[in-house]
């Protein structure tokens, strides 16, 4: 953690101060839909090849602040690099994703500390790189899997729709699959501290899978494993940034999450009314988020109005604009060009 408050506007927010316009960035703006990074890409190799080699990791992560002058960079790498440390092998394939092979036990996985920094290394020499040449003006994200969207790939070997064989391996073998997400939480635990001392000033947890649970799982799966996780970082980085993202939640699971977990910032994806999240945690919380991605791809009007709306939305409470879940593949630079400028024409100060 280099940077100070006083030089970045996103930093500013996690002081609870209202900015305007609001600080944006968006979650997987490094990308696929950037002409640049199929460039990289192609030298590459693979997708693999670029999250752990250092400079074009940190390539990467830079080509969308030049491109687009956002408020953060985000370290260009991936959830599942803690399966991978733990011994699962992990393989990306074009046009169907991420690809496990599905764990046996847990009694099969890693759990020495020391061979997990050796191997994560490279991510923190990428990030080491970006804010060397990052200004001082951006702030810089790490981020992790939670515990339940990483236990739900290593089970299932790929993202499914509802997560149904994790979910019945933690009913029938609850107490191997405790285990499991007490070894990923201190995984990811330490996997964000180190990137906070390589340099992030912010890290953001992804559920990806939180949401269709029922609420005690909910509650066992998702909020205690994130609650175990800020609670070890914060004994490391006391006033360490750590933004939660329980995708498609409830709006009873995410009050709960807040709430336990003692985030700093909640990310809400496209269904949750963003209405309802600034009266409810504005204040007290930053709220993130939540411009559908399809909108961002339509452009036009359509996106001006959905832009329009959300600030409108927002103005009253510290706030980072982002979309409700990742940037689409198809979507249009230009449109993205289109959503910094509109958010930047909005009139205020910082209050």
């Amino acid at each position: 953690m280099t940077n100070s408050d006083s030089n970045s506007r996103l930093l500013s927010v996690f002081q609870r101060k209202s900015v305007a316009p609001p600080p944006i960035w968006l979650m997987r703006q490094a990308g696929r839909y950037l002409p640049e990074y199929q460039q990289v890409r192609e030298k590459a190799g693979s997708f693999w090849t670029m999250c752990m080699t250092p400079h074009l990791s940190a390539e990467v992560t830079l080509q969308p602040i030049r491109r687009f002058d956002f408020d953060a960079a985000i370290i260009f790498s991936d959830i599942l690099v803690i399966p991978h440390v733990l011994g699962q092998n992990v393989r990306f394939e074009d046009r169907l994703g991420p690809v496990l092979e599905p764990m046996a036990d847990i009694s099969s996985l890693n759990h020495d500390t020391l061979y997990w920094r050796k191997k994560l290394q490279p991510i923190y020499e990428a990030l080491e790189m970006v804010r060397s040449e990052l200004p001082q003006s951006k702030a810089l994200i790490g981020f992790a899997g939670a515990p339940w969207t990483l236990a739900a790939y290593m089970v299932e070997g790929r993202g499914t729709k509802d997560q149904s064989s994790a979910r019945l391996r933690a009913y029938r073998r609850g107490e191997e699959f405790a285990e499991l997400l007490e070894l990923l939480s201190d995984a990811v635990a330490a996997h964000l501290i180190w990137q906070l001392e390589a340099g992030a000033d912010v890290v953001q947890i992804f559920d990806s899978w939180a949401g269709g649970l029922p609420q005690a799982a909910f509650d066992d799966w998702v909020i205690a494993p994130t609650k175990h996780i800020t609670k070890k970082v914060r004994q490391a980085y006391p006033d360490a940034r750590i933004i939660g993202f329980p995708r498609q939640a409830t709006q009873l699971g995410l009050e709960k999450y807040v709430l336990e977990t003692k985030i700093d910032a909640i990310s809400i994806d496209t269904a949750t009314s963003l209405k309802w999240a600034v009266e409810k945690f504005g204040g007290d919380t930053v709220v993130q988020g939540n411009l559908d991605p399809v909108a961002l791809i339509a452009g036009g009007e359509i996106l001006n109005q959905a832009i329009d709306n959300i600030l409108e939305a927002s103005a009253s409470t510290a706030f980072i604009f982002n979309l409700g879940h990742g940037i689409l593949p198809s979507t249009p630079a230009d449109n993205v060009a289109q959503l910094v400028a509109r958010i930047r024409e909005h009139k205020g100060a910082i209050s």
